[in-house]
């Protein structure tokens, strides 16, 4: 009978969790039904063309006419931006720890990096393309670039975000400096070093779509260019709402990334 009662309390403590859950996700899917309500209420009501702005049934029935389309090219732009994500941010981290351990080299690249930043995506990406040509390369390195300043400025920051009596007790306990790397530097920056990929993760999409309108036959980038120039406005949205879902994705990996990685966190301020 213990038994019972205890396997019955744990199925209502799981069953109210879910309902808390379910409970805090409530106002977002109340808004998200809202707006599409609103929507098509505004595309009914002022009669608008579909050339102009499609209502949400004849973006759907565009999802459903043109799935094959969509699919084909969504794995390029899923790659592209992905693999950018990798390289943009492994990068900015290993410049991050140089910068840390070295004045010089900060003082001297840093500087470069700010001016490369101030370059407009939109003016580096026909650079890339006539260097490299229309293959992958200048839409990852486009997708990199975009990804690379906002990591580098948080990582630089979180590495050097330590308690300074916590260096003290390092050098006290005879810590080396790869140890007080490793055991401190490394995990206060990980708070920052996660605020920047959940930006980066939704940026490399925005360059790898970036860099395929500037030269290239495929993709979502490619795809908008195409449904905008022949006025398939239904399929265009349908476009952009997958590009969405793509950058939603990369965030939803990170976040799930961070729980894994970043077991505890200061409690938050309301």
């Amino acid at each position: 009978m213990t038994d019972i009662a205890q396997d019955r309390s744990a199925n209502s403590g799981s069953s109210f969790a879910w309902f808390e859950k379910s409970r805090e996700k409530l106002p977002a899917i109340i808004a998200v039904i809202g707006l599409i309500a609103l929507w098509q209420g505004i595309v009914w009501g002022f009669s608008v063309p579909t050339y102009m702005a499609p209502g949400p049934f004849e973006v759907l029935g565009a999802f459903q006419e043109n799935a094959a389309v969509l699919f084909n090219n969504f794995w390029p732009t899923f790659f592209e931006a992905l693999l950018g994500f990798v390289f943009g941010n492994l990068i900015a981290i290993l410049l991050a720890v140089l910068f840390v351990h070295s004045m010089t080299a900060e003082r001297a690249f840093y500087p470069i990096a700010v001016f490369i930043n101030t370059i407009p995506i939109i003016a580096v990406a026909p650079i890339l393309v006539l260097i490299f040509g229309n293959g992958l390369a200048p839409k990852i390195i486009i997708a990199a670039l975009i990804c690379f300043f906002p990591t580098l400025v948080n990582m630089v920051r979180g590495l050097k975000a330590v308690n300074p009596a916590t260096l003290d007790l390092m050098r006290v306990l005879s810590a080396t400096n790869s140890e007080v790397f490793w055991k401190v530097r490394l995990q206060s920056s990980l708070p920052f070093l996660f605020a920047a990929l959940k930006i980066a993760s939704t940026t490399c999409v925005i360059g790898a779509i970036v860099a395929e309108w500037i030269g290239s036959n495929f993709g979502l980038g490619a795809l908008i260019i195409e449904a905008t120039y022949n006025f398939r406005s239904p399929l265009l949205y349908a476009t952009v709402f997958t590009a969405a879902l793509l950058a939603v994705c990369l965030f939803a990996l990170v976040s799930i990334a961070e729980k894994y990685f970043i077991r505890w966190k200061a409690p938050a301020v309301h």
